[in-house]
């Protein structure tokens, strides 16, 4: 996409805060001196059998780009693909799960707009707001900086052994809870300690959107490989091979951005590279703010999270995992 969109004519404007160029989660856009817009949009196939409760997952995904900014999400309109031979019922509930997700969040669902497709697809535009002073980019991370993680990895692995009908109803459950969970309490804790940077963890993965963050900082990242929390099942499916084509792209497009310093195991390589849907926040902030943000997550946040790593000056590679 990036190779896309660099063949586009550049956008000159004093208004766009947060554009193309540093690949964030989101644009933002100055409407004066109090008000900024967040604006994003995310769609995508089941990733489950159950249309509602997919709904809410594909939701809580499209609404965490504009918590990573910092924002309060506002509007959201739908993004519908659905073939016509399927019964509407289904339709039904996956939007209703949509909309049960959008009110959770404090958003108006407003509309949107639907085309027949052969394979389901569905997601949302979301507007949020912001102030202009306090967006939160993916290029502001500063050395000294530590990174907290705000859910566990390893949901695109186990979206692959539920597809294989290989994952228990228990573990099932545990992953729908992290997908369906929005990043709202997340994002206040993020906003309350101070946070430099942020991006959301989804598609590019773990490495893949530390990557952002450390090129559009122009800093290096150093992850701890034995801290980063991960869901269940996840290694086990990971050992037998159950690995999503998605984790060996970002392997290959990250390529020597990414060094392995020491013996990580080549599973714990594939969950680190393995895509996620509707993933945490992945937080840069001072290291002297992090117990304030941590003791906050303790007593509010519902899923895992842990200190992961570091940022540094520029090193020779982007990101290095011990």
């Amino acid at each position: 996409m990036a190779q896309v969109l660099c063949q586009l004519p550049p956008i000159n404007s004093d208004r766009l805060l947060v554009g193309i160029d540093t690949a964030d989660d989101a644009a933002v856009y100055k409407l004066n001196e109090d008000t900024a817009l967040i604006q994003t949009l995310d769609f995508f196939t089941p990733v489950v059998d159950d249309p509602y409760i997919y709904g809410q997952i594909a939701a809580a995904n499209s609404l965490s780009d504009v918590y990573a900014m910092g924002g309060k999400p506002t509007l959201a309109l739908n993004i519908v693909c659905f073939p016509a031979c399927l019964s509407m019922d289904i339709l039904a509930e996956i939007l209703k799960g949509g909309s049960d997700k959008v009110r959770e969040a404090g958003a108006l669902l407003v509309g949107g707009h639907t085309v027949d497709d052969n394979e389901p697809k569905y997601g949302l535009s979301v507007t949020g707001i912001i102030h202009p002073d306090k967006v939160i980019s993916n290029s502001n991370a500063k050395p000294g900086d530590i990174l907290i993680l705000t859910k566990p990895l390893g949901l695109g692995i186990l979206n692959t052994a539920i597809k294989a009908e290989m994952l228990s109803e228990g573990i099932q459950k545990k992953a729908i809870h992290v997908m369906t969970s929005l990043n709202n309490i997340a994002a206040e804790g993020m906003n309350m300690a101070g946070a430099n940077s942020c991006t959301d963890i989804t598609g590019f993965g773990l490495l893949g959107h530390s990557y952002e963050i450390a090129k559009g900082s122009e800093v290096s990242i150093v992850i701890d490989s034995k801290s980063i929390p991960i869901i269940e099942g996840s290694i086990e499916n990971a050992k037998m091979g159950l690995i999503p084509a998605g984790a060996y792209r970002n392997k290959d497009y990250l390529g020597k951005n990414v060094v392995f310093d020491g013996d990580v195991p080549e599973y714990l390589q594939d969950i680190l590279n393995d895509p996620q849907t509707s993933g945490g926040l992945l937080i840069s902030l001072p290291k002297e703010k992090s117990q304030e943000l941590l003791d906050f997550y303790g007593k509010n946040l519902k899923t895992e999270f842990a200190i992961i790593g570091e940022v540094t000056e520029k090193q020779d590679s982007y990101i290095i995992v011990k």
